[in-house]
């Protein structure tokens, strides 16, 4: 068995992996690069089988939900088999309405430790505790060597717990673990630990019940653990939690029972939907969206009859209508994204918005991937006999921490 990565062995984003025994190929994530435009074409990577069609290439496997592992998807030619979670199918589905997605069927699912076969190889997926619902990393199985491959992992989230059965009960000889490392960083300022999300929600708390008006939150729709973590937060300072209407759907197209989402089973969730996702139900005539959330939905007044008991997901889209109504006079706000994405314009733009008008502001945030010492655990546990860098832009600083280090270049062939 050989591997090629075509992106990711030296930088964080556009992950794609191809897996080759047997004259018979797999692809392992075909994701778009975090830096590229919104509307940017990327092409392809130069795989057989991604330009017209190729019988040795026998599927691609999308191990998560984040563009940076799917994003290409829908350039694939037709008929490609691609495999993935079925909650992971229904989301990237739902997200196709609201913003991007991808709708395609998939030839199959993957589930938490069930063996797949297909040609040479025996795919098995192990369910990950990621910011991603439904992430997965895959041991692939070929020719009689063993190739782990983490996709994006972390053992401090809402599922710490199936990152600690990892640990636990690790799959055997392992010949190459290929191994995510965004928090190893090119320079010394690496992550070795993280706050977990009960910290986040511990301080979220906190600062929910020391304000005298609306607490504003700023998220990401698909980070159902952070979505858990702020509507615990909510209850324990006595707030109700509101969200957007994609965010709505999102939390009900994982199809856990358990998660936050409007309903009489949650009373503490209510619904606010901004203009723009107004607009985008009634372009499509796909008013049912709306009509499902009726009796769960807060307007203007609603807020500005009692902001003090409310948590608001916030963003440009509501600011100036939260403004114009008198919404964010004696609010705080909570950043809770990656604080890099403050540098770019939208990040900027709200940061501007509080400082203007006076509105006290603070990152609460966790990283969705492995800190150093949870990925120190995790080698030490698959004990690989050597480990392969991706999905990092400290490649070359692995071995600093760990024994059996092995870069490989993007585009070149390697054995496992």
């Amino acid at each position: 068995m050989r591997v090629r990565i075509h992106r990711g062995a030296h930088e964080i984003g556009g992950s794609c992996v191809e897996v080759e025994a047997s004259g018979s190929r797999l692809v392992l994530d075909v994701g778009r690069p975090l830096d590229a435009e919104r509307d940017e074409v990327i092409e392809l990577p130069q795989v057989p089988g991604f330009e017209s069609h190729d019988p040795s290439l026998l599927g691609v496997i999308i191990t998560h939900a984040h563009q940076d592992h799917w994003g290409l998807a829908g350039q694939i030619p037709i008929g490609t088999p691609l495999y993935m979670g079925e909650a992971t199918h229904r989301i990237l589905a739902e997200a196709a309405f609201w913003t991007a997605g991808l709708t395609v069927e998939p030839a199959g699912f993957l589930a938490h430790r069930a063996p797949m076969e297909l040609g040479p190889f025996r795919i098995t997926p192990f369910l990950n505790d990621h910011s991603a619902f439904d992430a997965y990393s895959l041991l692939v199985e070929a020719d009689g060597r063993r190739l782990f491959y983490t996709g994006d992992i972390s053992g401090h989230g809402r599922k710490h717990g199936i990152f600690y059965e990892l640990i636990r009960r690790p799959p055997e000889t392992i010949d190459v673990l290929l191994m995510e490392g965004t928090n190893i960083r090119p320079g010394a300022d690496d992550v070795r630990e993280h706050p977990s999300e009960t910290d986040i929600e511990a301080a979220c708390a906190e600062i929910f019940r020391s304000t005298t008006g609306l607490a504003l939150v700023t998220w990401s729709a698909q980070n159902i653990d952070r979505l858990v973590t702020l509507y615990r937060a909510a209850l324990r300072s006595g707030r109700t939690l509101v969200i957007d209407l994609y965010t709505a759907s999102i939390a009900a197209a994982t199809g856990n029972p358990n998660i936050p989402h409007p309903g009489d089973e949650w009373p503490q969730v209510r619904v606010y939907v901004p203009r723009w996702q107004r607009v985008k139900v009634k372009d499509a005539g796909q008013f049912h969206r709306v009509e499902a959330v009726k009796p769960y939905r807060l307007y203007e007044r609603h807020l500005a009859a009692n902001p003090a008991s409310y948590v608001s997901q916030f963003g440009l889209s509501v600011a100036h209508l939260f403004e114009r109504e008198g919404l964010l006079a004696d609010a705080k706000a909570i950043w809770s994204l990656w604080p890099g994405y403050l540098a770019e314009n939208s990040g900027g733009r709200l940061v501007a918005l509080y400082e203007r008008l006076g509105i006290p502001w603070s990152i609460q945030h966790s990283s969705g991937h492995a800190s150093i010492r949870e990925l120190e655990r995790l080698a030490e546990a698959l004990a690989p006999r050597r480990i392969v860098p991706i999905h990092s832009f400290g490649s070359h600083r692995f071995a600093d921490y760990f024994s059996g280090v092995t870069p490989e270049e993007d585009g070149t062939w390697w054995e496992v």
